[in-house]
């Protein structure tokens, strides 16, 4: 049972929603997918068991991810997903907590407002935002209120949020709708092309976790792919190999490097030299991909560091920041009001 001024941080992520509760750490880790009875509209499933549901249900029942590119799609199904999880994490509780939640950095007034009144709608007392790059460094155990540059690329399932940090704001930054679906849509796209194969979301995801490269590997590896024959319209099982990963993802990684480039290009001198000194910090899923750390410190002559358990850095980050709710709120309002 929480008590009263229980804070939660959530990282609602196009992929994942993490929430973070205070003094007890990351509780929930579930995919951001829903499953609806369309003729009812009832919620049959939200998370885990709604993600398996993914391009298996019958015609009565569709499972939606109500997030795509970093916001809301789909308001009323986040609103509902987002109570389920509020109220999995809290139980039947007298009191209503205070929410932060993070979004792109890149994100519309427009988008805010809709993750604030989801959140309320949902069960939040109130609710702060924190941009997603500056929640990934604390996260990810960057110290961000000194005089110092850091640059940390935040590579999720909807957006690739890079920003250049310093005394606790966002000097310069970018983001772009290329992340971890991308990739999975370009390895849809590449089998497709490649070998007449049609697969479905969850096995790109697979092949783009088990033999995605973004760099050239020491050594071969390959797994088999289960699809449709676009020809005969029969089953099929192929062998793909790594390199061809290398190929397929070659279009989405360019775009994150280049994105990258465009940030230190604007970057001021002084900042720079920080971050040739201290590196690129990476978090996120995305930047498990093999080889991007590789890539980025070829194309970049920086030292590249991937974070310690990136995927939870953004929660993590959201977590921390709940000390300081009200700088941070003051902080977000000023870059908002330029």
């Amino acid at each position: 049972m929480l008590g009263f001024g229980q804070d939660i941080g959530i990282d609602l992520g196009t992929a994942t929603v993490l929430v973070y509760v205070k003094g007890r750490g990351i509780v929930l880790r579930e995919p951001s997918v829903v499953a609806i009875d369309k003729n009812t509209n009832r919620l049959l499933a939200v998370g885990e068991e709604a993600r398996r549901m993914l391009g298996r249900t019958p015609g009565n029942i569709v499972a939606i991810r109500p997030l795509r590119d970093g916001v809301i799609s789909d308001y009323d199904i986040t609103e509902r997903m987002l109570k389920y999880f509020i109220k999995k994490v809290c139980g039947h509780r007298i009191f209503k907590p205070r929410i932060i939640i993070c979004v792109p950095s890149g994100v519309t007034e427009v988008e805010e407002r809709a993750v604030i009144d989801a959140a309320i709608q949902a069960g939040a007392r109130k609710t702060y935002l924190i941009e997603e790059p500056i929640a990934a460094a604390i996260g990810a155990g960057i110290d961000i209120s000194k005089a110092c540059g850091s640059m940390v690329v935040d590579i999720g399932g909807g957006t690739t949020d890079i920003a250049v940090i310093s005394l606790g704001g966002t000097v310069v930054s970018n983001s772009i709708k290329m992340a971890g679906d991308k990739f999975d849509e370009a390895i849809v796209r590449y089998m497709r092309k490649k070998h007449n194969i049609m697969i479905g979301e969850r096995t790109a995801e697979e092949m783009k976790i088990t033999i995605g490269s973004a760099y050239p590997r020491k050594e071969e590896i390959s797994m088999e792919v289960r699809g449709r024959n676009l020809i005969s319209g029969l089953p099929r099982t192929i062998t793909v190999t790594a390199s061809e990963m290398l190929e397929a993802l070659e279009e989405p990684i360019t775009s994150i490097v280049e994105a990258v480039h465009t940030v230190l290009e604007k970057t001021p001198p002084e900042l720079i030299a920080d971050i040739s000194d201290r590196g690129i910090v990476l978090t996120g899923g995305g930047s498990l991909i093999y080889g991007l750390d590789q890539l980025l410190h070829e194309k970049t002559g920086i030292n590249i560091v991937i974070a310690e358990d990136a995927i939870s850095c953004v929660a993590l980050g959201t977590g921390k920041a709940l000390d300081n709710i009200e700088v941070l709120q003051e902080d977000f309002a000023k870059v908002r009001r330029r």
